[in-house]
């Protein structure tokens, strides 16, 4: 299979390290790779020769190569600008799920994606559980879903904190218009359950943690789920976990390897918007 990467940045040369020097993913190499930006080029070039697949300055030429599939590694800005596009060409494993707190876009994907019979891949990053919400939200048995959040502080904010504190609360769909770069696991959450709207978000800033915990609550008619994940944090960016980058594989491996064992988190498009696990 020959991936397209959209990114160049900590995740991006994650993804070129394992798939295309370790080779983790027998028979899947990233082929080429993309940056539209003039004052980017020069990088470009470099990172393109060192893991020997070839740079596009031009998203048609990106998608008129061999790739079979596009991996999103960049920003929210980046799906709003070429989502569309790229489902009418390709299928499309999308990293900034945030995109999707833009119901509008959301839609229009969808509806782009069942119209090419192409497929959005959202892999479940640095949260587990989703089965459980997914399931329960299925049958309606669903209620009341709240995610809470705790990083270091400096990943967070610049401001020097002598003790914790709590820098947002509020739905699914506020923490992404105001942590970008922090809130991809609440909408991840969101589209397995409730929604953007009805998902409750609270982001706390720690000096003393050393890593990102999520801690994820859920209640219903089915019971209540309590589940919490303590992830270090990636080493070239703090903001993101370090499991986010295997959850990438993860979904590349299931994608190239259907009957692998490995698990991911798979938002088909669908008349249904079903989300499902595959082992």
């Amino acid at each position: 299979m020959n991936i397209g990467l959209i990114g160049k940045g900590a995740l991006g040369t994650f993804l070129l390290e394992k798939i295309n020097v370790d080779q983790l993913i027998p028979g899947c190499r990233i082929t080429a790779i993309i940056d539209e930006r003039e004052h980017a080029h020069n990088d470009l070039v470099r990172i393109a020769h060192d893991y020997e697949c070839v740079p596009f300055d031009s998203m048609d030429a990106f998608l008129d190569s061999t790739i079979d599939l596009v991996v999103e590694c960049a920003n929210i800005d980046v799906v709003r600008k070429y989502g569309e596009a790229i489902l009418k060409r390709k299928s499309l494993l999308l990293i900034s799920i945030g995109a999707f707190s833009d119901v509008v876009l959301k839609e229009r994907m969808e509806k782009i994606a069942l119209e090419k019979s192409h497929q959005i891949y959202l892999p479940s990053g640095a949260i587990g559980g989703l089965d459980i919400i997914k399931a329960a939200n299925f049958a309606g048995a669903l209620d009341h879903v709240t995610l809470t959040t705790r990083k270091p502080a400096h990943s967070l904010t610049s401001v020097q904190l002598e003790e914790e504190q709590v820098i947002f609360q509020g739905s699914a769909k506020e923490a992404i218009h105001k942590f970008p770069k922090n809130a991809n696991v609440a909408i991840a959450l969101s589209l397995a359950g409730l929604g953007i709207e009805k998902t409750n978000v609270t982001i706390i800033a720690d000096p003393y943690s050393k890593k990102n915990v999520h801690h994820i609550h859920a209640s219903g008619s089915f019971g209540d789920y309590e589940g919490t994940i303590m992830n270090n944090p990636s080493p070239e960016n703090p903001k993101t976990s370090y499991v986010t980058g295997l959850s990438i594989l993860a979904t590349l491996k299931n994608v190239h390897e259907p009957q692998s064992k490995s698990v991911e988190f798979v938002y088909s498009m669908s008349k249904l918007n079903c989300i499902h696990i595959t082992q």
